[in-house]
């Protein structure tokens, strides 16, 4: 049997490579927010081969009635361009001007939020994520009967949560990728994916403390992880695969919600046996630890 608790520093440090620069960039950069969250209008255009735009070229041209804040290319001379709110009739006369100066212009996508509702939507996405954390914590903690599975099965959550944040924090900077309702999506299904495989893991230790009452913590741990391991990688190749796919072949809509959803199952396939479980396993000797020190102050 493979002593896995025995690699808890190569756990935390594989963990560390991946959180710290990620984290790093999250509160250097934070991350970038589309105009669910901000406010603002997105138009996507289809331009004539061979144009290209910027933001300060527009600005200059239009003279900043429409205050454009980035123009950004999507491929194949499609571009995206990020504004103040405007409305539809504002829409078809930038659409027009830039007709006139570049050549025909075709709107291929035009979206527009207001900054009232933007700031709702982003109260209620902090909102949703504290409750399902909370609900998540009480319920693996009920379902085993202990404070310690909660924190674990949370702790993993928080593991998985910073890693696909800290990606998308540096996609933002160096790709200008903006977070959207899609990635609220992504990072909601990777906290019920991450709790998932790790209520499988937990309730195998469970069973085994009942079978096996006299078989230490270690060895039971170390049993668990063994057993499940082939079951958690073979469910989440399937699923890695897939969005792997969708992330390669799929349209510009929904790469990045594919990427997001992609790099969260890999963090919960690792999370869910290479750090629940030894969460566990760190409480348990800190708890050790705890009595020892009580003993030797009582003698």
């Amino acid at each position: 049997m493979i002593d896995w608790m025995k690699y808890n520093w190569l756990y935390g440090l594989i963990s560390a490579l991946f959180i710290l620069p990620g984290l790093i960039s999250l509160l250097v950069f934070g991350v970038k927010p589309s105009i669910d969250f901000i406010g603002g209008a997105m138009t996507e255009l289809q331009l004539q081969p061979g144009v290209s735009l910027n933001a300060e070229q527009l600005n200059e041209i239009l003279d900043e009635t429409y205050a454009i804040q980035t123009v950004q290319s999507s491929g194949s001379n499609r571009v995206i361009i990020r504004s103040n709110e405007l409305t539809n009739d504002q829409k078809n006369a930038l659409v027009a001007q830039i007709s006139e100066n570049y050549g025909s212009a075709e709107v291929l996508r035009f979206e527009t939020i207001g900054p009232t509702l933007s700031k709702e939507l982003l109260k209620k996405t902090l909102a949703a994520l504290a409750i399902v954390t909370l609900i998540i914590t009480l319920y693996v903690a009920k379902q085993f009967d202990s404070i310690r599975f909660g924190v674990g099965a949370i702790l993993a959550m928080v593991h998985d949560i910073v890693i696909v944040l800290g990606f998308f924090s540096l996609f933002g900077y160096f790709l200008g990728v903006e977070v959207d309702v899609l990635f609220v999506t992504a990072l909601l299904t990777t906290l019920s994916f991450s709790v998932h495989d790790t209520i499988v893991v937990y309730d195998r230790v469970r069973e085994l403390q009942k079978t096996h009452s006299r078989a230490s913590l270690r060895s039971i741990y170390n049993t668990a992880i063994s057993e499940t391991m082939a079951r958690s990688v073979n469910n989440s190749v399937t699923i890695i695969l897939m969005l792997l796919a969708l992330s390669l072949l799929g349209g510009d809509t929904i790469r990045w919600f594919a990427i997001a959803l992609l790099i969260g199952a890999i963090a919960g396939t690792y999370s869910s046996p290479f750090t629940s479980v030894p969460i566990l396993w760190v409480w348990h000797l800190i708890e050790e630890k705890r009595k020892s020190s009580k003993k030797i102050s009582t003698i």
